[in-house]
């Protein structure tokens, strides 16, 4: 899963390099905190928040068919 984001992020940002993401596993939910470069969060955020929603909902269902709750968090 996290490589899954990391490639989404890295495909919408001028600099994929600065793209990282962290997996924090509890027993029920896992956290994905996505951190990108100078200027490229609002390019992972999009236009009203729709590239970040579609992100999200993207993981949601991905991780509902292993029976966990997925959160993203978006930091740059």
């Amino acid at each position: 899963m996290k490589e899954f984001v990391e490639i989404i992020a890295k495909y919408l940002v001028d600099d994929p390099d600065a793209v990282v993401v962290s997996e924090v596993e509890g027993e029920r939910t896992t956290v994905f905190e996505l951190r990108v470069g100078d200027g490229d969060l609002g390019k992972v955020i999009g236009r009203k928040g729709q590239t970040a929603k579609s992100i999200r909902t993207l993981l949601a269902a991905a991780s509902a068919k292993r029976g966990k709750r997925a959160v993203l968090e978006i930091l740059e």
